[in-house]
């Protein structure tokens, strides 16, 4: 039996309701070499039944259950079991376009130097429009989080850098992924077509994610030091997280107001005010 090229890892905590949608998403796919691993972290709802049901009618969808985590080790845990040469995350609650793995998969196929590929994407649910992330270069992408988790990269490449970091329950650590998985010199590409759907809710992991961004900015510049002492001029001393210099602060920040100025949509706006603090 053939290796599925492209494994796509659905953590589901609490998602059920949404879960047949992006399976639906998948199935519909024009490239049809891939498998999904539903992995359950711990939900409360019918995340194992409809993943079963699933599973006993399409054999390209495993089903993998775990005590509660965080979506972290839930995805480290799909991809440790995945067999595809290439991972995709995918939220329970999103879904992608039925041309996005045949895609992506063609520019890594071909661009050996590409660390990852994404899309555009659109907002849909309590809000709806273009989503404007885009990937502008890595010196940005220290200070503003522009690559969405749903993107295709190497199950090597993940592995060597030791996934995502499951310390980091609260959000961002796809942010906190691909700092570490391009390094600093790795490459991205941006598919021109709006080709993946992120949901928005009135209460979602990302809203409470952008009220901890102060936060997640000093965890990441403590843990990414040598990487962020690449592209900033600033007096790194090796001090926590919690004690980092107001100069090193101040300095960052400045970064994220000189993008902000050039990036007027209102999601970004947002974004932007939390990570001032200006909530």
């Amino acid at each position: 039996m053939t290796s599925p090229a492209i494994s796509i890892i659905v953590p589901c905590f609490k998602q059920a309701e949404y879960l047949p949608e992006a399976l639906d998403s998948l199935i519909a796919q024009t490239f049809e070499n891939w498998e999904a691993v539903v992995v359950n972290d711990g939900s409360p709802d019918h995340t194992e039944e409809i993943a079963l049901a699933y599973a006993a009618k399409d054999p390209r969808i495993k089903y993998l259950p775990l005590e509660n985590g965080g979506v972290a080790r839930a995805r480290n845990r799909g991809i440790a079991i995945a067999q595809g040469e290439y991972i995709l995350p995918l939220d329970a609650d999103d879904t992608i376009a039925p041309t996005y793995l045949e895609k992506a998969k063609a520019a890594l196929d071909n661009n050996p130097t590409l660390k990852a590929v994404y899309c555009q994407a659109q907002l849909f649910g309590s809000q709806k429009g273009p989503w404007g992330v885009k990937y502008h270069d890595y010196k940005t992408l220290l200070v503003v989080n522009s690559i969405f988790v749903t993107t295709l990269f190497r199950k090597a490449d993940a592995e060597a850098i030791g996934g995502f970091d499951e310390k980091m329950i609260s959000g961002h650590e796809d942010w906190d992924f691909f700092i570490r998985l391009l390094g600093g010199d790795g490459h991205v590409y941006q598919i021109p077509e709006t080709l993946f759907n992120y949901r928005i809710k009135n209460l979602s992991r990302n809203t409470e994610a952008v009220k901890r961004l102060s936060d997640t900015q000093y965890y990441l510049l403590d843990k990414n030091r040598a990487l962020y002492q690449q592209f900033y001029p600033l007096p790194f001393n090796g001090i926590g997280g919690a004690e980092i210099m107001a100069a090193e602060a101040e300095a960052l920040r400045s970064e994220v107001v000189k993008y902000r100025e050039r990036r007027r949509n209102r999601w970004y706006k947002r974004l932007y005010r939390a990570l001032l603090g200006k909530q």
